[in-house]
């Protein structure tokens, strides 16, 4: 009996040794290709390895990093699930698997799988970061704090991840100001580009906690996180401000114009502030940019006549008058609106700029009012590119083609990136039939400006001269 025992496991030793021999030989082959970079190849070994070595469930995981290496997110997450599904995953492999979910647009796959990896693995402070991206996504501030908090505590390491100190910061701007500070001033720190953000905050806090009415105190909050383009929380502060004000226009107000900016109606909340006052030119001026915003010129200049009357000395008013009566098409009592802007801040370089640009941009008496208003602007602010640009502007279009050249390429000293001035230099330069030079100068116009007139502007022309 025990003759014959032997010999079955001599047989099974003789047909299972070569297929292990050949799993380990897979194993040392694909980390061979690892370190040199072929990651198919890795990956292909490792397979083998795993199907050969049929204990070796951690095999999988190496699959799994290959494949996402390899960038083949599908095939990744097959590998990794295996190894779960087998135990056999460390704490990065589920990370990773995490990860390739997220990326596959698995969002609620990925946010248990990291929860999970959690329990397994509570020290792996990674899984905090991610857990902060996924409530960060639903937009549970509580528990993206808690998690922040916990990937700051858990790694005890406090000068990296500036991006997160400077998120932190925001989320304790609700409920404690002066933590939120010190958490943004340690953003700003770590990485400059945090810094003339933080500093607009800094401010905004700062005045907040001055203020001892409860209700401008949120309203300086929202309104500084607005300035640095955080809706999102400026929406949540402004309706915080208006659930326990509900008699402050200007928290209305505010909360409308958030509205806008996070894709949500804000009409009902710019009513709102209108009826708690009527006169009041932010709730006033705020619903006009709603319905300029929406097309509707005839409603943004009712709201905008209304504060111009409440306000006749401001030249910031009769400004955006003459430019709602231009939106429509009314020209006459645009021009008016605009040399009464100028007339009201005569040393004020903006508006004599304002008046150049509306006369320019709609052909009226640029000879008489557009140049000399660029000239005026340019004479009070001589170092300031757009002013030279629109001056250069102003002579190309009357002809005076000398002048435009000599004050665009001065614009292009004082302002290089000016994509304006690169797309009327390369207008002149069309004109005059210097094909390369106008090439060059409306593709840099294309690539400096961001969506808007003046990107139109060179993209067409390139398209019209040269068939791009």
């Amino acid at each position: 009996m025990l003759k014959r025992i032997s010999i079955v496991i001599i047989l099974l030793t003789l047909i299972i040794a070569p297929r292990i021999l050949l799993g380990f030989q897979n194993e040392r082959n694909a980390q061979n290709a690892m370190s040199a970079g072929n990651y198919k190849g890795a990956a292909e070994e490792y397979e083998l390895a795993a199907d050969r070595l049929f204990w070796r469930d951690d095999l999988w995981e190496s699959v799994g990093l290959m494949r996402t290496r390899l960038e083949e997110k599908e095939a990744a997450i097959i590998a990794l699930e295996i190894a779960k599904r087998e135990n056999a995953l460390s704490a990065s492999g589920w990370d990773l698997l995490g990860v390739q979910l997220w990326d596959t647009n698995h969002h609620e796959d990925a946010f248990a799988i990291w929860k999970e990896g959690l329990q397994h693995y509570p020290n792996y402070a990674i899984f905090y970061n991610r857990l902060a991206i996924y409530y960060r996504e639903t937009g549970d501030k509580i528990a993206e704090k808690d998690a922040i908090e916990h990937w700051f505590t858990d790694r005890q390491v406090w000068d990296d991840s500036p991006y997160l100190h400077y998120r932190l910061g925001l989320l304790l701007m609700f409920d404690s100001p002066e933590e939120a500070l010190d958490e943004l001033l340690l953003a700003s720190r770590l990485d400059e580009e945090f810094a003339p953000v933080v500093e607009t905050l800094r401010t905004s806090l700062n005045l907040a906690s001055l203020e001892s009415d409860p209700a401008e105190k949120q309203i300086l909050l929202g309104r500084g996180l607005a300035l640095v383009g955080e809706w999102q929380f400026a929406a949540e502060i402004f309706t915080n401000a208006t659930q326990a004000h509900p008699k402050s226009a200007s928290a209305w107000a505010f909360l409308g114009e958030a509205k806008q900016h996070i894709g949500e109606n804000p009409l009902p909340d710019l009513n709102k502030a209108l009826d708690l006052d009527p006169n009041s030119i932010l709730a006033r001026s705020l619903r006009s940019l709603y319905w300029r915003r929406q097309g509707d010129f005839e409603k943004a200049l009712e709201d905008m006549q209304v504060v111009a009357k409440l306000e006749p000395e401001m030249a910031h008013w009769q400004s955006a008058l003459g430019e709602i009566y231009a939106l429509s098409g009314d020209l006459p009592p645009a021009l008016a609106a605009y040399e009464k802007a100028a007339s009201l801040e005569p040393n004020n370089p903006h508006y004599w700029y304002l008046l150049s640009l509306f006369s320019v941009q709609y052909t009226v008496q640029i000879d008489n009012i557009g140049l000399p208003a660029a000239q005026k602007a340019s004479q009070l602010s001589p170092e300031n590119a757009v002013y030279a640009d629109m001056l250069g502007w102003a002579y190309f279009e009357l002809g005076q083609d000398e002048d435009a050249e000599k004050v665009l390429l001065h614009a292009l000293e004082l302002d290089p990136e000016s994509a304006s001035a690169h797309l009327h230099l390369g207008s002149y330069y069309l004109k005059h039939s210097h094909q390369v030079l106008a090439y060059q100068a409306l593709v840099r116009a294309r690539d400096l400006s961001q969506e808007g007139s003046v990107k139109e502007q060179a993209l067409r022309l390139l398209e019209i001269y040269f068939q791009e």
